[in-house]
């Protein structure tokens, strides 16, 4: 139904784009010619004016038909959500662990895992060669 709606809003889309190219212009040359009246005599002056004004205005009320109904259908099939649904963690519950990546951790869960690590955890420091000068300490 949606496809067929679409198809629809396209074509009254179209029609009201090649209504609107064929109105007269106030200021300048039209599509229609310059003061001649329009499309090879076909109508002339005052009942051209008339007739594209009216499929202007039927066009324009039938898009602004075909959006809403489009809209409103865009909205139904789209299942209703809740922020209460959306798996945020719950203050007191217990926190579920994250998925560890596959392959190779990068820089910052590297980081991040030598910054939880207790001290009885952590590498020990290699102690400075001999013949390699001592960091300045900071007093």
């Amino acid at each position: 139904m949606q496809t067929v709606l679409i198809v629809v809003h396209l074509l009254i889309v179209l029609s009201l784009i090649g209504v609107v190219l064929l109105q007269r212009s106030e200021g300048g040359l039209g599509l229609g010619g310059g003061g001649s009246g329009g499309v090879g005599g076909f109508m002339t002056g005052r009942g051209q004016a008339n007739a594209l004004t009216r499929a202007t205005a039927i066009l324009a009320a039938l898009f602004f038909c075909t959006s809403l109904a489009l809209a409103v259908m865009s909205h139904r099939s789209a299942a209703p959500k809740s922020i209460l649904d959306s798996g945020a963690p719950v203050p007191g519950a217990p926190a579920t662990p994250a998925q560890k990546p596959t392959g190779a951790d990068n820089l910052l869960d590297t980081l991040r895992k030598a910054q939880d690590r207790t001290p009885e955890q952590a590498p020990a420091q290699p102690a400075p060669e001999s013949g390699a000068p001592a960091a300045p300490q900071s007093r």
